[in-house]
């Protein structure tokens, strides 16, 4: 992986994954009528009405005689092939951890697709405020999208801030005692996170998945988005990513010579040598 950064291939991949990703989500209830149907005549009548009344697309009909239509299959078949794209084209920054592995490639490019998804909340705010004050013509969706594409934020960054070892940690213990503790240090920490994370996806996995996910609970405003429905299973999957990059992070640092950590650590000489340049300091 390269340290040059800042190619438009970097910009053009998270982005389309954000897009096909926002697309596939939109759409889930016709990829629940298609491949999991419900047995329940008055819940799939109430989830076909759903996806009638959500379709983007209605026009354009179901492919192979189902609901998802043939936009809504190449978003979800594009999923996995940008992703593959992204995680091969991924370039690690210079103020990023350099001691990376190959497998910490996703967690990068979905640190990315996280970066663009602040850009598009921005985006959205920039505009409803435009809208709102200079035009006297608030939006119904702008306010729960900003709120909804937050909440993915929030979730994607703790992975990124995981695999950047940048997550909040005491190391006043830690910088004291020899190498062989620290790596039991290390190992007890994921392990508590692994425990975490299984027992969060095994008491919740029903009521999460079967109750708000396959029934596509929604948000109930006049927007409605389906925000119980995606944020809840993102939960599960972004802390069962963060107890597996914890695991990983174990391993890779495992030969690491061991860091002292000091007060210096916290001082961003890139953002002092912006300042000085910016007051004409030499």
């Amino acid at each position: 992986m390269k340290d040059e950064t800042g190619s438009l291939v970097e910009w053009l991949v998270p982005g389309a994954f954000f897009a096909c990703a926002g697309w596939a989500i939109w759409h889930a209830p016709a990829y629940i009528l298609d491949f999991i149907p419900p047995e329940n005549p008055s819940l799939f009548d109430q989830m076909s009405e759903l996806h009638e009344r959500k379709d983007v697309t209605p026009g354009m009909g179901g492919l192979f005689g189902g609901f998802a239509d043939p936009l809504d299959w190449a978003a979800l078949i594009l999923l996995p092939v940008i992703l593959f794209i992204g995680t091969r084209t991924v370039r690690v920054a210079h103020m990023e951890f350099q001691d990376w592995r190959p497998i910490d490639r996703i967690s990068l490019f979905i640190g990315r697709v996280t970066m663009i998804m602040i850009i598009s909340m921005t985006l959205v705010m920039l505009y409803e405020v435009f809208l709102r004050y200079a035009l006297e013509a608030p939006t119904l969706w702008a306010n729960e999208l900003t709120l909804w594409i937050a909440g993915f934020v929030f979730l994607c960054s703790g992975l990124y801030a995981m695999q950047q070892r940048c997550h909040i940690r005491i190391f006043l213990l830690y910088d004291l005692v020899p190498r062989w503790m620290q790596r039991a240090f290390d190992i007890i920490s994921a392990l508590l996170i692994a425990v975490f994370a299984f027992f969060l996806v095994y008491g919740s996995f029903y009521q999460v998945f079967v109750v708000k996910f396959y029934k596509w609970e929604m948000f109930g405003t006049a927007f409605d988005p389906p925000i119980p429905a995606t944020v809840q299973p993102m939960i599960l999957i972004i802390v069962t990513l963060i107890a597996i990059q914890a695991i990983i992070n174990v391993i890779s640092d495992w030969n690491l010579e061991p860091t002292v950590h000091t007060a210096a650590d916290d001082i961003d000489e890139d953002e002092l040598e912006a300042i000085k340049r910016s007051v004409g300091d030499n």
